[in-house]
């Protein structure tokens, strides 16, 4: 029963250490996508200090992704095992404006 998905509360920080590496590719995506259903335009991504291959992972994820505006490591509060990530904001239902005609 180990492989049954377990639910993730969505909050403004995704501790990594529950997840296996190979979870990491298709977590993240739907996590920040969800984080921005709900408003949530910042997340702290911990994934420890160890030997820096998850972060340098999670890092190559992250430049590839492109709901991501930027993102900081170390993160201010986390410090060299985490990195604060920046969301887009999602583009609005409507992009229609005043025609100015």
């Amino acid at each position: 029963m180990e492989d049954e998905p377990h639910p993730v509360p969505v909050t403004n920080e995704l501790d990594l250490h529950t997840f296996r590496p190979s979870e990491i590719g298709e977590l993240l995506p739907e996590y920040f996508s969800e984080c921005l259903r709900l408003g949530i335009r910042g997340v702290r991504v911990i994934h420890g200090k160890g030997t820096g291959t998850l972060r340098q992972g999670v890092h190559a994820l992250l430049r590839r992704l492109p709901e991501v505006a930027e993102f900081h490591y170390p993160a201010a509060e986390g410090g060299w095992g985490a990195t604060w990530v920046i969301l887009r904001p999602t583009a609005p239902e409507s992009t229609a404006g005043p025609t100015g005609d």
